[in-house]
């Protein structure tokens, strides 16, 4: 059964000119997801992106606040999941010289972007979703585990791109946005017990597809599969 996990959120201005993300705004997203992480609440804000962490503590108990920064504040992350082999990925990194500052697997997973890219995503055992923002290059990555366990959801309104681990959290944030129902959802809620990647139920909000990152910039969205299930081949004895 799956353990309950902590809450995300966030918005990020796909116009370099927009103005920076309300902290109002990051407030209504966490208290919709309190009941996903009551333990703690966290938030970040700059010119270009706003994060949002609701906290249930299971991994590093008196260290493992989000959102979290590594590489000297370059890096700026809001997870929810887990991964089970952060011990061993740890050890790794460390040997190539990268330091830790927490026990929290959140630190790993933010570190190994910075040491290997979208190529740490092939490395990690677990279930996940994140938003990750690198403050450098402007850009903000989404990624979800590779069978969809933790969910991850978004929508664009007024120039901004929203997420966060429940579809509430997006009306909560933006009671503008609209909350049609997309009839392919709905089949597909009826067909298949609930609606399939990127559908939802709603019109105006997707969800990532599990085993998918997205890249965000203003101006640019690149949608990726970093991971797709393999059929073996049929064996001819």
């Amino acid at each position: 059964m799956m353990r309950p996990m902590c809450g995300i959120g966030g918005v990020f201005n796909l116009d370099s000119e927009g103005p920076p993300p309300e902290r109002e705004l990051l407030g209504r997203m966490a208290a919709s997801l309190h009941h996903r992480g009551p333990d703690e609440r966290g938030f970040y804000r700059d010119r270009r992106v706003g994060l949002a962490h609701t906290r249930l503590s299971i991994v590093d108990l008196q260290s493992g606040q989000q959102p979290l920064s590594v590489d000297e504040g370059r890096l700026w992350i809001a997870y929810n999941g887990e991964i089970y082999n952060h011990v061993e990925l740890r050890d790794e990194l460390r040997e190539e010289g990268w330091a830790f500052h927490t026990a929290s697997d959140t630190e790993v997973v933010a570190t190994a972007w910075c040491a290997w890219g979208p190529r740490a995503l092939d490395r990690f055992n677990g279930q996940w979703a994140f938003a990750l923002y690198d403050r450098e290059r402007g850009e903000l990555v989404l990624s979800r585990d590779r069978f969809g366990i933790r969910p991850l959801f978004y929508a664009e309104h007024r120039g901004r791109l929203l997420f966060a681990s429940e579809i509430k959290a997006l009306f909560a944030a933006e009671p503008a946005l609209s909350q049609g129902f997309d009839p392919v959802g709905m089949d597909e809620a009826l067909t298949f017990w609930s609606p399939q990647a990127p559908h939802t139920a709603f019109s105006g909000v997707a969800q990532l597809e599990p085993g998918h990152l997205r890249i965000v910039k203003p101006g640019q969205v690149v949608d990726r599969a970093y991971w797709r299930p393999t059929t073996p081949a049929r064996s001819t004895g």
